[in-house]
């Protein structure tokens, strides 16, 4: 009877020690399978970076800029004669001598 009862004893043991590693290995299964969807995830990710990357070069480039600065804006790129060069004043003042200025390009030969 000691014996027997043993016995079911250690049966009972193994049927739920079988029962614990197929629930390991489904739950193992069930987090790679996550891990893969997540990796994926990833690298749409990335790819989508990337494109965004590029996107906002294109809309940051300077002729993109240029042109709506013209065409919007209604600017205008400066003639050299207008484009003047303030020095610096060491003192305390604020105010900035115009006859100091000096144009940054040089005249154009004519």
């Amino acid at each position: 009877m000691a014996r027997l009862n043993l016995n079911l004893i250690l049966l009972l043991v193994v049927v739920i020690c079988a029962l614990s590693v197929v629930k390991a290995n489904h739950q193992a299964r069930k987090l790679f399978i996550a891990l893969g969807a997540e990796q994926k995830h990833l690298r749409d990710l990335d790819i989508e970076w990337g494109q965004l990357q590029l996107e906002q070069s294109t809309w940051a480039a300077n002729a993109r800029v240029e042109t709506l600065a013209r065409e919007k804006l209604g600017m205008k790129r400066p003639s050299p004669s207008e484009v003047m060069s303030i020095d610096a004043v060491k003192n305390d003042s604020t105010a900035i001598d115009q006859s100091k200025a000096k144009p940054l390009m040089a005249t154009p030969a004519r």
